[in-house]
């Protein structure tokens, strides 16, 4: 048996109230929502849980709201990426500090787990914006379109973030002995 469309699924939880049918939508999308918050944060798994949590619980109160005009996936995504912005500015609104410096040193007191440690110190090098375009694209696999839906960037905008994101990427994992010959 094939599984439901997500349009399929929307019309249930909308015209039915049907929380199964969320239930499915959440388990579909939960992995890669959570992911995209963990690259955000830099690697912040309670954070990710909880603006993860946020994003499904806005996306279920305002699901009458979505119209089939982009797909249910970049729907959700611009949900998850206003729910995120939202805490970076109530973060900068109730400390002086900027988020990336209060992310930096949240990450500092975490456990080093290799690579993929560098990889969140690496992304924390990064403006917001570019750290949002290299994570729908590069990790999430989002397209160029979908990410100007989600963001609501010019093309141009998000080619720009996207480059150099790329390029101070590369730099902070070159400088930290990656991409060196290590023979």
């Amino acid at each position: 048996m094939s599984q439901p469309s997500d349009i399929s699924l929307v019309a249930q939880v909308v015209v039915l109230k049907s929380t199964k049918a969320f239930d499915q939508l959440v388990q579909k999308y939960q992995g890669r929502i959570r992911r995209f918050f963990l690259n955000l944060t830099c690697g912040d798994g309670e954070l990710s849980d909880d603006l993860a949590q946020d994003t499904f619980l806005k996306a279920y109160t305002r699901l009458a709201s979505f119209h089939n005009l982009s797909s249910f996936s970049t729907w959700l995504y611009r949900i998850a990426y206003n729910v995120f912005y939202d805490y970076i500015r109530s973060r900068k609104e109730t400390s002086g500090l900027e988020a990336a410096e209060v992310d930096a040193c949240r990450s500092t007191e975490q456990v080093d787990i290799g690579r993929q440690m560098d990889v969140y110190r690496s992304l924390q090098t990064l403006k917001e914006a570019e750290r949002t375009c290299i994570t729908l694209f590069y990790m999430e696999d989002v397209d160029m379109d979908k990410i100007t839906d989600i963001t609501g960037m010019p093309a141009n905008t998000v080619k720009s973030h996207l480059r150099r994101g790329k390029e101070k990427l590369a730099l902070y994992l070159k400088q930290n002995g990656y991409g060196t010959d290590r023979r």
